[in-house]
């Protein structure tokens, strides 16, 4: 029998989002393309005229205007993509909205520049003396910080304008991996011809069948190696950019910029990587646990995925999941709980795979609609926290848009994974403390330990490599497939120790990481990851406090610094030591693990 990806067509309708109520149809979506060409006129007419408080209080008002539309039009568009890259359509439209987007860019490109040409003196001075201009001040102290890395109104503009150029790796790589590589089939346990797709991989490489997840693996990165020239010229172009971006705006490294956006002090990467290597032989003794559990005399990377205790098989259906969730996120309270839930019922969320969708799962939205989820659920332990990690961001972003204004409804990246890895680490304490079974707690720890090995480990091993290959880049040493693929191959050996048989398919595993195509997006998952666990600790004594607290961190958005919102809320991310903490726990599951299989 051969099983195939399903159409999207197939796909019953209560478990596709609602597209429709962000635009009931692709004319209301043009409407909204054809008015954004108003907006930024509008916004090009303040152009050599911000010399008074009252002409940049009402070019920031039209600033956001043209930016809640914009934001609306591009998400549509790339989610319309998302739901089946196949259909010429969808790629027109994003192709138009990302048309759009790099028009409005352009438009107010010229904003920061004459902003900057003023004295920090000044602008307080149009602040204090003008009417509606104090709900912008953070933003705008925002952009006196960053006076020096802003260029002239002219060169922004050029920047702006070549938006497409800058994001054609991204795009270009996002089409091979989503749309043009096909994965072969793979036969399975049973017999059956499956076919292998990116939401599928991971379900096959949990076989109990080691030949069915040798094959998997062998052939998924077969598939990358036939395009390995193309996708290698695509990340360098990629890196080279970022580096070319940084040192035009003045900043040292593509690092510093990418830090910079969101005023995260450089030690806080560094940290991070210096921690985890501490750790290190945690996760060297775990691998030990696997291999000896796996009764295997050679522990390959294909042997990852596997469940340990195989006579456990968690099953749980999406309906399962909904309830399972709501039980396990109890310490948020019965107020973020109905909100959750009538979400989750409400066309919030796209459910299964189908034959185009994006891999993966991400929450994404605006200002002016609902959070919207994807995810490829696939009946899994693993989807049951796919889903609540990206309820966790739909809930940041719910709780935001509903209390902040516009210029700070969003949160930065480095908050953004906060909130989901909450959700996730307090529905594993949750199941860990409501289960009787031995081997289904052995199970649980199995887990929550790959929770933390792919989520602090893994994305640290992500932006270590980052690191390295921008700084080479930086320092003329050459970018090649051979280089990039020892690069990597190096940091595989380091985090997985000796008593792991390092494939040599591995090397090329950066080929398939789409966060790549984002500078330094990665390590954030990690912090984010660790600042969870401490705000787990606090929500788990009860305190209504620390419920308060929690919930004031939600509803924060940008309105301050990312790194005084979490301080605020109880968790200083700017010492190590909400990530020693964190790896203590780690060490603490690896210490029980080994002692139950």
């Amino acid at each position: 029998m051969e099983i195939k990806a399903k159409k999207r067509s197939e796909i019953p309708t209560q478990h596709k989002w609602k597209l429709e109520d962000m635009y009931p149809s692709q004319a209301d979506w043009q409407k909204d393309v054809d008015a954004l060409s108003k907006k930024c006129e509008e916004l090009l007419s303040f152009q050599g005229k911000l010399t008074s408080g009252q002409a940049l209080a009402d070019c920031l008002d039209k600033l956001f205007e043209a930016s809640t539309i914009v934001g609306r039009v591009y998400v549509y568009a790339n989610m319309k993509l998302h739901e089946d890259a196949t259909i010429s359509e969808s790629q027109g439209l994003a192709g138009l909205a990302q048309t759009a987007y790099v028009k409005y860019s352009a438009a107010f490109s010229f904003i920061q520049p004459e902003i900057l040409t003023h004295s920090e003196e000044t602008i307080n001075n149009f602040i204090d003396s003008t009417p509606g201009l104090g709900l912008y001040k953070h933003y705008l102290n925002d952009i006196m910080r960053e006076k020096a890395h802003v260029l002239s109104a002219e060169i922004e503009a050029i920047l702006a304008n070549a938006g497409e150029v800058t994001g054609a790796p991204k795009n270009i790589f996002d089409m091979l991996d989503n749309a043009d590589l096909k994965f072969g089939n793979i036969v399975d346990a049973d017999g059956n011809t499956v076919e292998l797709t990116h939401g599928r991989y991971h379900s096959l490489m949990q076989s109990q069948d080691r030949r069915v997840r040798k094959e998997t693996f062998t052939a998924y990165y077969g598939s990358y190696s036939k395009l390995i020239n193309t996708i290698a010229a695509t990340l360098i172009s990629s890196v080279k950019k970022d580096n070319f971006l940084a040192k035009t705006r003045n900043y040292n490294s593509a690092l510093e910029a990418s830090l910079s956006g969101s005023n995260i002090p450089g030690k806080v990467y560094t940290q991070l990587i210096d921690s985890v290597h501490c750790f290190l032989p945690a996760m060297h003794r775990y691998m030990a646990i696997r291999k000896r559990a796996l009764k295997l005399d050679e522990l390959h990377l294909y042997d990852m995925a596997v469940p340990l205790v195989s006579e456990v098989d968690v099953q749980i259906l999406y309906e399962d999941a909904k309830k399972k969730l709501s039980e396990g996120l109890a310490p948020l309270g019965e107020a973020y709980l109905s909100a959750m839930n009538k979400g989750m019922e409400s066309g919030w969320i796209d459910v299964y795979e189908n034959e185009g969708k994006q891999s993966g799962g991400y929450c994404w939205g605006t200002f002016s609609s609902h959070p919207y989820v994807l995810l490829n659920y696939d009946n899994k332990l693993s989807d049951l926290f796919t889903l609540a990690h990206e309820m966790g961001h739909a809930m940041h972003s719910y709780y935001t848009w509903e209390t902040q204004p516009k210029p700070y409804a969003g949160y930065t990246t480095f908050l953004a994974e906060v909130a989901s890895t909450v959700n996730e680490t307090l529905l594993m304490d949750y199941m860990l403390k409501t289960t009787t079974c031995p081997k289904t707690r052995a199970y649980l720890i199995v887990e929550y330990i790959d929770q933390f090995r792919g989520t602090i480990f893994r994305q640290t091993m992500f932006a270590e490599f980052e690191k390295i290959v921008h700084e080479m880049a930086d320092n003329g040493q050459p970018l090649t497939v051979d280089s990039l693929g020892a690069t990597y191959r190096g940091l595989v050996e380091k985090y997985f120790g000796t008593g792991v048989v390092i494939d040599d398919q591995i090397a090329m595993e950066w080929a398939r990481i789409p966060h790549f195509y984002t500078a330094y997006y990665v390590f954030q998952y990690a912090t984010g990851y660790s600042a969870a666990v401490a705000f787990n600790k606090r929500l788990q004594t009860g305190n209504p406090r620390a419920l308060e607290a929690y919930l004031g961190f939600l509803k924060a958005g940008s309105s301050e610094y990312s790194i005084d919102i979490l301080k605020k809320a109880g968790v200083d991310m700017s010492t190590s030591t909400p990530v020693n903490e964190a790896l203590k726990v780690f060490e603490s599951l690896v210490e029980e693990l080994d002692k139950l299989v």
